[in-house]
């Protein structure tokens, strides 16, 4: 990372900057909620300096322009620098966010492994596409090109991880840009701006500030000389992102929140392992990185016969969960990110119970030890019992280690409770019966559906949403082509007078 001690974390035209106001931010370790290092707080004057460093670069330097084949070498560097580093950037981000460094391990995999997917993906495709003109003195051929300066603004649960769903494609693209990372979780985005370097990208290409939505966010959503940008957060940020890019008409990809149901059918627990299986999966869904994950199965909807002794295991097994700062051994889950976050969980929590909802497990802070200092920002996994569509919690994104539990008798029953919800980002089927499953995925309103799995994704494969989950995709060609704009090229190669005028 580059030195805190200098505060110099902005990153514009090669150079690492102070903020212009010489503002600083204390980054908090969830675990302990002790400051660890400082960083640049940057405002809408930083921005400038960034957007400008970036306009400068795609319009007269070399990136844009750089074969093909040389932007997919260097995006491999930079994979074989992740996984180089992988367990220093592993340790940051467990640090700055909180989760397991199991977790944080798996993620740096994840990121390389986009790093190395975009520049496959890049390498493989062809020159452009061919119209038939219906004549052979006409070629003509469909191009894609860099869409110009994207401005990529990624949350605080996944840093590194969702930073590279977007600096990848962007980069294969040929495009320059400008990353905000959240001001709660900037440290591994610094560091990848400093592999970018080291792996040979041009001064200017890439661009990072560090600092608030509020004032650079806003600023880069804004900005004329942004061409694209790409938003991942909450929902009520996103809307301000695109009414912001709106009086530009600049390209806007949005990916927002979830609440996302896992669908559970009594035939996946008929038999024990099936039941197991199921078991683990829920809590998979549920908790991982404390729930704090765009994706997770707060809604399990489960069929009638099997519902109380599945959610009595659940529960028991919630109970078990151990919760501890993220780098210590046998720890399973980390801290929510901030002392906000876990005041919006116990919120959540007192409505669903003054709503009527049963407390099956968990509801309150846990009592302290020494991995689990009483000033960290820990709340143990709940399990909510007898919830339904009118309480908050099962309607809103919590994005907290809180389950709602609803249950349903038939599978008409089971596809409305799954689609009754604004979003529409993800959402699962357990059944022994295939046809079944199959069947409720098709019906199910939501960008990702897994069967009899919850949480792979996979690099080849777009990820989005529908409804208020957000527009555009990431990951796949999708996600490549949200960085591309499309040129008509029409030659005409043996041109005549068309004589429409008397002359």
């Amino acid at each position: 990372m580059a030195d805190s001690t200098a505060r110099a974390t902005i990153h514009a035209g090669g150079d690492w900057l102070a903020a212009v106001s010489g503002a600083t931010r204390e980054i908090i370790d969830p675990a302990d909620g002790l400051h660890f290092t400082v960083v640049a707080e940057g405002d809408e004057k930083d921005a400038e300096t960034a957007v400008a460093a970036a306009r400068r670069a795609f319009d007269t330097g070399d990136w844009p322009r750089t074969p093909v084949a040389e932007r997919a070498a260097l995006l491999r560097r930079v994979a074989d620098l992740l996984v180089r580093d992988r367990e220093q950037l592993g340790l940051l981000e467990s640090r700055d966010a909180g989760k397991t460094v199991e977790e944080g391990r798996v993620d740096i995999d994840c990121v390389a492994d986009a790093f190395r997917y975009f520049a496959d993906l890049v390498t493989a495709e062809g020159a452009g596409r061919v119209v038939d003109a219906g004549s052979a003195d006409i070629h003509s051929v469909v191009v894609s090109e860099p869409v110009g300066v994207c401005a990529l603004i990624t949350p605080w649960n996944y840093p590194l991880l969702q930073a590279s769903w977007k600096i990848a494609p962007a980069l294969a693209a040929g495009n320059t840009f400008v990353v905000k990372p959240s001001e709660l979780t900037p440290l591994t985005t610094i560091a990848l701006i400093e592999l970018l370097a080291e792996a040979g990208l041009p001064a200017g290409v890439a661009n990072l500030v560090t600092g608030p939505g509020h004032t650079v966010g806003a600023r880069l959503a804004e900005h004329p000389d942004v061409d694209l940008v790409s938003f991942t957060g909450g929902l009520v940020s996103g809307t301000k992102v695109a009414q912001a890019a709106a009086p530009t008409v600049k390209k806007v990809a949005l990916e927002l929140g979830g609440k996302n149901p896992n669908v559970v059918f009594a035939d996946a627990c008929a038999t024990q392992e099936g039941f197991d299986t199921a078991v683990d999966q829920a809590l998979n869904a549920a908790f991982i990185h404390s729930g704090q994950v765009c994706s997770a199965g707060a809604r399990l909807i489960v069929e009638e016969p099997v519902r109380e002794r599945f959610v009595a295991e659940l529960a028991r097994r919630a109970a078990r969960i151990r919760l501890g700062r993220g780098t210590a051994d046998g720890v399973e889950c980390g801290p929510l990110v901030s002392e906000q976050q876990r005041a919006k969980v116990e919120a959540y929590v007192a409505s669903a119970l003054a709503e009527g909802a049963v407390l099956r497990a968990g509801g309150k802070r846990p009592e302290p030890s020494a991995d689990r200092p009483a000033t960290g920002y820990f709340y143990e996994p709940t399990v909510l019992d007898q919830c339904h569509r009118e309480m908050r919690v099962v309607r809103e994104e919590v994005f907290g280690p809180v389950l709602t539990v609803e249950t349903f008798r038939t599978e008409d029953e089971a596809v409305a409770l799954a689609n009754d919800t604004e979003y529409g980002l993800a959402g699962a089927v357990w059944s022994a019966d295939a046809g079944r499953a199959r069947r409720i995925a098709g019906r199910l309103r939501h960008g990702t559906v897994w069967i009899n799995d919850y949480h792979p994704y996979l690099p080849q494969a777009e990820w989005g949403g529908f409804g208020k989950s957000g527009t555009g995709r990431e990951l796949g060609p999708a996600g490549l082509a949200e960085y591309r704009e499309t040129k008509h090229v029409y030659q005409n190669l043996a041109p005549k007078p068309v004589r429409w005028f008397a002359g």
